[in-house]
This record gives C-alpha cells, sequence and structure tokens, in this order.
C-alpha cells in the first residue's frame, strides 16, 4: 500500500488529469462538422508538435529510453491515443455527449476488476464483495443517463446512429482499460524514470503516427471537406493545440505521477474525475442542467465511485511490493 503522502499526491494528480481530459470530450460537440479521424489526427499531431522542443530540453534523459522503451511507448500511442479518440470523438458526435461520457465513466470499476485479475500480484487484491456494490451502482447510473438522453432526443434521432454511438464509446473503454494498465507497467518497473520524460516520449512516438495518418486522412478526404484544416481552420487549429497542450501532454503527465504513486486499481478508480468534469463541460455547452433522471444518474456513478475507492488492496502473504512505497 502507498504511504499517505503518496496516497494523495497520487489523488490530485488524478483529479488535475481528470479535469484536462474532460476537455476533449467537448471537442466533437465544438467542431461538429469535422471527422472524428481528423479530430484525433490533429489532437496528436499537436501533442507531437508540443514534445519536440520538450523532448530536446530533456534530451539527456529522453537519450536513456531503450528501444524497447520506445516500443512501448508507440503501443500505448496507438491504442491509448489515436484509436481511443477516434472511437470517442465518434461516440459523441453519433450519440451526443452525455451517454458516451458515463459509458466512459464505468473505467474506474472495469479498471479496477482487470487489474484485480492481472495485478493482484503486484498491488494486492480487492475484496470482490466490497466491488459488487459499485458495480450495481454505476449500471444503474448509465442505464438511467441513457433513459434520460433517448427520451430527450427521440423525437429526430436515429436509434441505429444512438447505438452505433453507444457501441463506438464501448470500444473506448476496451482501449483505454489496455492503456492504464500496460502504462502503469512501465511506470511502476522503472520507478528511477521521469513520468514527465514518459509524457514526452509517448508524444514524440505519437508524432509520426499522427503525421501519416493525416497525411492519409487528406489524401482520400471526403468530397467538399476543405482540407488542411477543414472548414474553420482557426477554431481548428486552436482548440486541437490547447487539447494537444492541456489534455495530452500536461494531462498524461499528472496521469503518469498518479500511476507512479499508486496501485493500478486505485488509480484506475480516479478516472471518475475525467467522467465528471466531461459531464460538466457538455451540459455547460448545452446551456441547461441535466434533468432529474440524468442528474441521478450521475449522482449514482459518483456513488459507486465512492463506495469502490472504500476498498483496499489486501496484499498476499510473503508479497513483495513493486514501484516506490
Amino acid at each position: 500500500m502507498p504511504h499517505r503522502a503518496a496516497l494523495v499526491s497520487g489523488t490530485l494528480f488524478a483529479l488535475a488529469a481528470g479535469l484536462m481530459w474532460g476537455l476533449v470530450f467537448i471537442a466533437p460537440l465544438l467542431l461538429p462538422q469535422y471527422p472524428a479521424l481528423l479530430l484525433s489526427f490533429g489532437r496528436y499531431l499537436a501533442f507531437g508538435l508540443i514534445a519536440l522542443p520538450l523532448a530536446w530540453l530533456d534530451r539527456a534523459r529522453v537519450a536513456e529510453l531503450t528501444p524497447a522503451d520506445w516500443l512501448e511507448a508507440a503501443k500505448l500511442a496507438l491504442i491509448g491515443n489515436l484509436l481511443y479518440y477516434v472511437l470517442l470523438a465518434a461516440a459523441i458526435q453519433r450519440a451526443g455527449g452525455p451517454l458516451p461520457t458515463m459509458i466512459i465513466g464505468t473505467l474506474p470499476v472495469v479498471i479496477a476488476v482487470s487489474s484485480n485479475l492481472r495485478d493482484h500480484a503486484r498491488d494486492g487484491r480487492l475484496p470482490w464483495l466490497k466491488l459488487l456494490p459499485s458495480l450495481l451502482l454505476i449500471g444503474s447510473g448509465i442505464a438511467l443517463v441513457n433513459r434520460s438522453e433517448w427520451q430527450q432526443l427521440q423525437a429526430d434521432a436515429d436509434p441505429l446512429r444512438y447505438a452505433t454511438g453507444a457501441l463506438l464509446a464501448v470500444g473506448a473503454v476496451a482501449c483505454w482499460t489496455w492503456y492504464p494498465m500496460r502504462n502503469a507497467d512501465w511506470l511502476r518497473g522503472h520507478p528511477d524514470r521521469s513520468p514527465s520524460t514518459w509524457s514526452t516520449a509517448q508524444g514524440i512516438a505519437t508524432l509520426p503516427l499522427a503525421a501519416v495518418g493525416y497525411a492519409v486522412f487528406w489524401a482520400v478526404a471526403p468530397e467538399g471537406l476543405p482540407m488542411p484544416f477543414g472548414p474553420t481552420p482557426g477554431p481548428f487549429i486552436a482548440l486541437m493545440a490547447a487539447i494537444g497542450l492541456f489534455a495530452s501532454w500536461l494531462g498524461t503527465l499528472c496521469w503518469n505521477e498518479a500511476s507512479q504513486r499508486l496501485p493500478t486499481t486505485l488509480a484506475g478508480q480516479l478516472i471518475v474525475f475525467e467522467t465528471l468534469s466531461a459531464l460538466a463541460y457538455a451540459f455547460v455547452l448545452r446551456g441547461h442542467a441535466p434533468a432529474p433522471t440524468a442528474l441521478l444518474g450521475i449522482v449514482l456513478l459518483m456513488v459507486g465511485v465512492a463506495w469502490a475507492l472504500r476498498a483496499r488492496p489486501v496484499r498476499p502473504a510473503g508479497a513483495v511490493s513493486a514501484g516506490p512505497a
């Protein structure tokens, strides 16, 4: 188990990451005329370009990374960055903001359960009976928000489009269940390495993938979509730069700091800060408060994750802690 100071600082870093990551949920709502692929490639092209001068300033520590480290950074960039955001942006454009956000809101418990099965020898095992109430509460919360959103959209919504959005959001959950566990593996296995260096390395690894993806999309862009920056170049460039800096680099840095301090089962549950931030931003953009049913669903989500946070991993007798205390 982490010391209290590590627990507090790790939680604060996770909160900061969540506040910044919530910004990525509003980009598809602010730029609805932009395809999800263009939003994803644009965001991570900005992330990679921002990482270049940071890598130069941190070149001594970046040079210490091995080819195996760069390969891992590339895998994390492809699945946890590009593919995740393509799926998320497409889901939001099809189903609106709140429902995909609530599906992403299952990540705290999905990651906790997955890590409980996978990482219990390193981080300890969460008692399953203490996780069950949180699973039921979060599932109920998602069902209520889904019911509320469907009632609001029923008059003019395409059921197939709405269902497709929900499935895309489930795919995003799968990507971001894999990402934090693999990312934590590297960070916990390299406690002497700087989380900021690892954040920058992921940006550098993302750059060629995003650049190639952007070039290919430009070549096959739908007719009528002006390239390279779409129908509103100024807002697109400004928004991509903002989320590239704050959500991608700084958010990843804060998450790396949290992951290096906390067991993966606990850190994963703190992704709820992203969900709550994204819901708040989405309803602010709508200009009104959530409907009572949706509000009840959000409350159930919060209670469910708070319940899960009460559980503490139990380390098997004789197990040796990995990473920093």
